[in-house]
């Protein structure tokens, strides 16, 4: 969401600095970078750090709470998920001494999912949108002059509300012996973290992306009944909970694995997954077909690369005239997985092999007879940002954010070298890969990237694809655009030789680690805290 903001407000012409408040040893050196800076305004769209008084006292300081007017605490969306709230919200409100307890400068509510949804998910989705609206609000109240009010003054749309204590990873402990549903609900609110802790099969793991079914299999609570593909189904004290993810978990939680690398489950049935947690899905609407690829939290692991790789080629035998490629309303892709490699008995080899399975992924998108089109449903980075662009046509829903590579000391791979030229030109397409800065979905739409922006909400996002697919699927239109591709890559250099090269950059990236890979993977992964702000980020 920090980033969201950061792409709104640069693109609505304002001079935006960031300071990583946890780069600091001691408040007072926060102070310090704050006087330098001077800002007119500070905005904490998201905040683990208490703001120094020297700090809010002279400078307007706008705090982002993920919880409605009255709702204060750390674990503001963990609640509202457990406690199956039909609506929630986003508050901005002043920093004062006292925690979420300062004057309201906006607010705005929205309906909560029917069903559990991820607290990842949620924040990313029905939060950031909520927060985008309140930081509009905030910026034309100080622009106008106006003041925020006192929380008491306030209308609270969402009943209940006050100060909840801290969750912590106890607070979410299973139970085997409860509904199936419940314990759904309960690893909802602590995915991504901490994660929902339980015994299996004798030792605790910590369980995420779990998804309830009311079948019954008769067998003790707590064991593992099934497989499908890397994840595992635990029966219940009513129905059965599907696991996709899970973690070792002893003083300290493992890394989040496929749940069928940390549960064994190989000695259990194949049965059909909830559709919510199947990996693809396929659907047909007469001359366009349309492939749903799910990852969770946008890592692709080697052999789920091969899975989409002939998931895609099966949709391609179709008689169709267009394939739509998207992801989920939560995720589209961040390309290779991070947390698979890192797991790996060499972990240099499993990154090698991973990136040479989403290079096939790519190159069977970028030689597709068919009109191929990706649609990014959500947030997308590095690989998968540039998988997204090996497609004829590009399209992404409006609020996305893009993040065309990290600093993760490798080259990048994803034939970025031929996609992402050929729509953006050489020396944009340099400046993109070389800076490692997010962008919207809106700024890539200007410069090229991408090829449209459909609407923020969902079901409006669908029905406008839908229109736009049907219009590529119009013999005309088709064949203009088939001519065009065909004619991009009959200018290019074969494919052969973009991946050759890039490959063998990443190969001295991954066994020579001669950026620093290796460690800061595993920065990454745990979370470290960045020791400085990037100079990039500052004002100026």
């Amino acid at each position: 969401m920090t980033q969201r903001v950061w792409c709104h407000l640069r693109e609505h012409g304002h001079d935006v600095g960031v300071e990583l408040a946890g780069t600091f040893d001691e408040p007072r050196d926060l102070v310090e970078a704050v006087e330098s800076a001077a800002p007119d305004l500070i905005l904490c769209p998201f905040l683990k750090h208490r703001v120094p008084e020297q700090v809010w006292r002279r400078y307007p300081t706008v705090i982002v709470h993920p919880g409605p007017v009255g709702d204060r605490g750390p674990s503001s969306l963990d609640h509202a998920i457990l406690d199956g709230r039909e609506q929630w919200g986003v508050t901005a409100l002043s920093a004062v001494e006292e925690m979420d307890a300062g004057p309201v400068w906006a607010s705005n509510v929205f309906d909560m999912p029917a069903e559990p949804i991820s607290k990842a998910a949620l924040y990313n989705s029905r939060v950031a949108d909520a927060a985008m609206a309140c930081v509009d609000e905030v910026l034309r109240k100080v622009d106008s002059g106006d003041l925020p009010l006192d929380a008491d003054q306030c209308l609270r749309v969402v009943a209940d509300t006050g100060e909840r204590p801290l969750l912590r990873r106890k607070d979410f402990e299973l139970d085997w012996a409860e509904p199936a549903e419940e314990l759904a609900r309960r690893v909802a609110a602590a995915d991504s973290a901490p994660g929902a802790p339980a015994d299996v099969q004798g030792r605790r793991v910590c369980l995420f992306d779990a998804v309830a079914s009311d079948i019954e299999t008769g067998a003790t609570p707590g064991t593992v009944v099934g497989h499908n593909v890397d994840a595992v189904a635990i029966a219940c004290g009513s129905g059965t909970l599907w696991v996709g993810y899970a973690a070792v978990l002893t003083e300290r939680r493992g890394t989040k694995l496929p749940a069928s690398r940390v549960i064994d489950a190989s000695r259990t049935p194949y049965l059909k997954v909830p559709d919510a947690l199947a990996e693809t899905s396929y659907v047909r609407d007469e001359h366009v077909g349309y492939l749903t690829l799910r990852s969770y939290n946008g890592a692709m692991y080697s052999e789920q690369c091969r899975r989409f790789t002939t998931a895609v080629e099966k949709a391609l035998t179709e008689d169709t005239r267009v394939l739509v490629v998207r992801g989920t309303e939560h995720a589209f892709s961040n390309g290779i997985h991070l947390g698979v490699i890192d797991a790996a008995p060499d972990p240099a080899a499993e990154a090698w092999e991973n990136i040479w399975a989403i290079d096939e992924l790519c190159l069977v998108l970028a030689n597709a007879d068919q009109l191929t089109v990706t649609a990014f449903t959500a947030n997308a980075g590095a690989g998968g940002v540039m998988a997204g662009l090996c497609t004829d046509v590009t399209v992404a829903r409006d609020g996305v954010v893009l993040n065309p590579y990290y600093d993760m000391g490798i080259f990048g791979s994803e034939l970025h070298s031929w996609a992402l030229p050929q729509r953006v030109g050489e020396q944009r397409a340099d400046m993109l890969l070389h800076r490692k800065l997010p962008i919207s979905a809106a700024e890539a739409d200007r410069i090229g990237m991408i090829s449209g922006v459909g609407p923020r909400d969902m079901a409006e996002f669908d029905e406008w694809l839908g229109e736009t697919a049907r219009g590529y699927a119009e013999p005309a239109t088709l064949a203009t655009m088939l001519a065009r591709s065909a004619e991009l890559r009959a200018r290019s250099k074969p494919l052969s030789y973009h991946q050759t090269v890039e490959l063998a950059e990443m190969a001295r990236d991954f066994f020579d680690d001669r950026n620093g890979f290796a460690d800061l993977r595993r920065r990454f992964l745990t979370k470290a805290a960045p020791e400085v702000t990037p100079a990039k980020l500052r004002f100026g």
